[in-house]
């Protein structure tokens, strides 16, 4: 069977098991009296449902919910056809894993010694965010969960009649149960909600993943016959640690108070230690070995009756409860310790208690030398190992908790400090560079604080420094484990990094050799950020920290975000992957390691798409082995909500980085290529801000797409807007994607390229032809063209016309939507013609993927612009009907997100 039959095999699986939940959800319905509604479903006879005698709020859940079930039956759909196809083709077949990884690797003849000391060096760091685009309630989600578990158990071909009979009336309950439970967020999400739904993630997912990551690199390494003993333990796997933006991430977030940040940092604290302890107690029962059948030696039995001594009456309890088995008694003895950690500290002293997870972590390691001693391996990798590994990826923090803020906001904070400390001139946000920088520096030579504690200077420095003081107070009990990066948003200059360490030591964290790292988000941010870089690496303050942290990684954050909205996707793609490579030289000249910290979203406009894709796509040489990237909204769910599938992307994630970091820096660009890219990207650019810059774009997008329900929604904790005001660059980017998403406009994946592919063929017939080569053979063109490409599959122009005769003015309408989709076609032309093959024959699935949800989609289109219409009509004068009607359009907003498979 070849691997294309496999994917046909697998598309007619989705069709099946689709039909099969359908059909099991249409009983339901039916069962509780609404047979008229099961009927009208519109999947199975691709038919428009006359709605005459229908509920539209009925239809509309239904569909949404159908959508959900064909979302779970294309996940499971994948899984299996990853495990058929390595089941006939090898651990190497599938693209990106760590059997392909490996594969390669021999093939291009690197020694194993090589690829044992790079893995070593690997540091991934998945960062989950409550960035709001997820449109689903966390009860939904949890049925989400069991459903898919019920799906793949009833596929176990030994279940009997009965049993499948049994099975399929659980999911007929669980049907019901979502059908009777409301779809939406109809008050928004607490702060409290957001952070619980990601330690549901770090405490159930996260740790199962990892261990099933670590034996899918084991299975490939063995099955390429190398060296066993070059990957054994903990410390020669890739190190995969987790970070949380929820509670540290107050970038226009005011509800995330200092008392919210302190409470989050206990909380991960607990969490983490409380996983540990289950771990030991695991470990514990496992390690029965007898002090009479097995030879320990005796100066490991001394160091535990030491040990005991040293915890008194407590201690010599633990020696008790297993007289004869010393193994178990060391690791009671480590609980004891750990409880006392629980409890902060004890009264015997800083013997009693773990001041770090490493201090943990050195002691497991004895145990795992006292078991290899005694020839005991296979139960050191069985039973140690897991617990090692977890330490090693969770500590005693769960998560590292960045601190990220804007630079205006540290601008305010500042102009309040000084004017409290009475300074003179305190307009600190009106000052050129130079002075700033001539402040910055006269001021960050002294250790003395302007303020004398306790004094209120005004709302931004009360915030600013409380929750700074809130960390301090963490730090010094805890260490800086649990802390991540103090991340600078939009910063545009040196001094928004500076002026950083001057907070930093108002509260006396000057010394604490926090990582204060630049958020470069616009693109003349990126094209500025080298030079901003290497003057902040060359400040004696940062300097001195070069100099106390080892080994010093400098991270920066890039935005993919807010470049789109800036310049459209092939600039936003362009400068960012230029900016990586001269992020990296600057870096490099100075002696420097960069980490960068991709601020992905959940869709493609903002970053998305398939992992393996889009590390293979990152320039040669750009990476060092350290990668962090935001997991957000939807996208966890997505990502991690099931194990199999969480194990697979992290796999993608660390084989992914793994592969990067093999490819060395060129010295050389190909300048032709350079040239060519930089022609296309100013003609892109050009036409997408045609666009945005239109003085009726405004006006237009307000009607055309369902932004005004989009900033009524409650998917998210966060305003849509920075500072509330109604303008296009205080609109966040989340809301702005998501708004052209679901009016089917998707320009925020495609608008300008379609033209500025064409401008460049009539200009250059010749280039054009080599870009046909390079769509073959350079990863970065050839993903930006297939992300692109379904960015326009995903659009449709039927129903884009439907939004647009929202708009008044049919003058401003037709000049714009000529724009729009004359560049639409000429895309979907030139990118078919680069690529050499029609799409019919390049993008089977996804076409068979459009044409299971088309028809459902026109009707919830349909029923969204009828009621968007009757709203916006009467939402000023009705308040009532107003607001029965913005609920429908909340229920239609996500029930067309399952549908499309985005949000923002």
């Amino acid at each position: 069977m070849t691997k294309e039959s496999l994917q046909q095999e697998g598309l007619q699986k989705i069709k099946v098991d689709f039909h099969f939940l359908t059909s099991l959800f249409k009983q339901m319905l039916i069962s509780i009296g609404e047979e008229e509604l099961a009927k009208a479903l519109p999947f199975d006879n691709q038919k428009i449902p006359d709605r005459k005698n229908l509920s539209n709020q009925k239809l509309t859940q239904a569909i949404g919910i159908s959508f959900e079930l064909l979302n779970l039956v294309e996940e499971n759909a994948a899984t299996q056809y990853r495990r058929k196809t390595e089941t006939q083709f090898g651990l190497p077949s599938t693209r990106g894993s760590w059997g392909e990884t490996l594969y390669q690797w021999k093939k291009d003849g690197v020694n194993e010694q090589e690829i044992a000391q790079k893995l070593r060096l690997i540091n991934v760091i998945p960062v989950l965010t409550a960035h709001p685009t997820e449109a689903k309630r966390l009860t939904v989600l949890d049925i989400h969960r069991e459903l898919y578990l019920l799906l793949v158990k009833i596929e176990n071909p030994n279940w009997s009649t009965t049993e499948q009979s049994k099975i399929k009336e659980e999911i007929i309950s669980l049907l019901e149960r979502w059908w009777r439970t409301g779809e939406i967020y109809i008050e928004k999400p607490r702060l409290e909600d957001e952070r619980n739904n990601l330690l549901h993630y770090f405490e159930n997912v996260f740790p199962e993943a990892v261990r099933l990551t670590d034996q899918r690199l084991q299975d490939a390494w063995k099955t390429l016959s190398f060296s066993e003993e070059l990957l054994e333990w903990p410390e020669h796997f890739p190190v995969i640690k987790f970070g949380s933006w929820v509670g540290g991430d107050r970038d226009g977030h005011p509800f995330v108070t200092p008392e919210f940040t302190a409470a989050t940092l206990r909380l991960h604290r607990k969490k983490a230690l409380k996983m540990t302890q289950h771990q030991l107690i695991g470990l514990a029962a496992k390690l029965s070995f007898s002090g009479y059948q097995t030879s320990i030696p005796q100066t490991f039995l001394d160091e535990i009756e030491n040990t005991a001594k040293q915890l008194g009456a407590k201690g010599q309890k633990a020696l008790d409860r297993n007289p004869s088995e010393p193994l178990r008694q060391f690791v009671n003895l480590l609980l004891i310790k750990l409880e006392n950690t629980i409890k902060d500290h004890d009264e015997l002293g800083e013997v009693a208690y773990f001041k770090s997870s490493n201090d943990l972590g050195d002691e497991l390691k004895k145990l795992r030398e006292i078991l290899i001693d005694l020839n005991a391996v296979r139960i050191a990798k069985q039973y140690l190992f897991p617990v090692e590994r977890m330490i090693q990826g969770f500590g005693f923090h769960l998560a590292k908790l960045d601190i990220r803020q804007n630079s205006a906001y540290h601008e305010k904070a500042i102009s309040q400090i000084l004017i409290a400390s009475g300074y003179k001139d305190a307009d600190y946000g009106s000052w050129k560079e130079e002075k700033r920088l001539e402040f910055l520096n006269t001021e960050l030579q002294s250790k003395r604080p302007f303020l004398v504690a306790g004094t209120s200077c005004g709302p931004e420095a009360d915030n600013v420094l409380g929750y700074l003081r809130e960390v301090k107070k963490y730090v010094d009990q805890y260490g800086t484990e649990g802390i991540g990066s103090i991340i600078v948003s939009m910063t545009r200059s040196v001094s928004d990094l500076l002026l950083v360490f001057l907070l930093l030591r108002e509260v006396g964290l000057q010394d604490a050799n926090l990582p204060v790292v630049p958020l470069l988000e616009t693109i003349d941010d990126l094209i500025a950020g080298p030079e901003i870089l290497s003057a902040y690496l060359q400040h004696p303050v940062v300097e001195k920290q070069r100099k106390s942290v080892h080994p010093f990684i400098q991270e920066v954050m890039l935005g993919y975000s807010d470049s789109n909205k800036d310049g459209g996707i092939l600039t936003s793609r362009w400068n960012i992957y230029k900016a990586e490579e001269n992020l990296t030289k600057a870096a490099q000249k100075l002696g420097v390691e960069l980490c960068f910290f991709h601020g992905r979203g959940g869709t493609i406009s903002r970053g998305g798409g398939k992992i393996h894709r889009f590390l293979d796509s990152m320039p040669p040489g750009a990476m060092s082995g350290t990668i962090k990237m935001t997991i957000q909204g939807e996208t966890i769910a997505n990502q991690f909500a099931n194990l199999l599938t969480a194990s697979y992307n992290l796999e993608m994630f660390v084989a992914g980085t793994a592969r990067q970091t093999l490819i060395p820096l060129s010295d050389t660009q190909d300048e032709q290529r350079y040239q060519m890219m930089d022609q296309l990207v100013d003609l892109a650019r050009k036409t997408y801000r045609k666009l945005l810059d239109h003085p009726k774009f405004i006006d237009f997008y307000a009607s055309a797409t369902p932004i005004d329900v989009l900033e009524q929604s409650k998917i998210g904790s966060r305003p849509a807007r920075r500072t509330g005001q109604r303008s296009l660059d205080d609109l966040r980017s989340i809301p702005w994607v998501f708004s052209w998403s679901q009016s089917r406009f998707n320009v925020t994946g495609w608008f300008g390229v379609g033209t500025a592919f064409e401008e460049f063929q009539k200009q250059q017939p010749e280039s054009f032809e080599e870009l046909k080569q390079l769509a073959k053979e350079w990863p970065f063109l050839k993903y930006r063209l297939i992300q692109i490409e379904s960015n326009l599959l995903n659009s449709d122009i039927d129903i884009m016309k439907s939004f647009a005769n929202l708009v008044e003015g049919p003058n401003t309408k037709k000049e714009l939507m000529d724009l729009i989709l004359t560049d639409h076609s000429t895309c979907l032309q030139k990118i078919a013609d680069l690529m050499g093959e029609p799409i019919a024959s390049r993008r089977v699935s996804k076409l068979e993927n459009n044409k299971l949800r088309n028809t459902a989609l026109q009707v919830l289109h349909e029923i969204q612009i009828e009621y968007l219409t009757k709203w916006r009509n009467i939402k000023e004068t009705d308040k009532e009907l107003g607001d029965t009607y913005l609920l429908h359009l909340l229920m239609l907003v996500n029930a067309l997100s399952g549908g499309l498979k985005s949000t923002g």
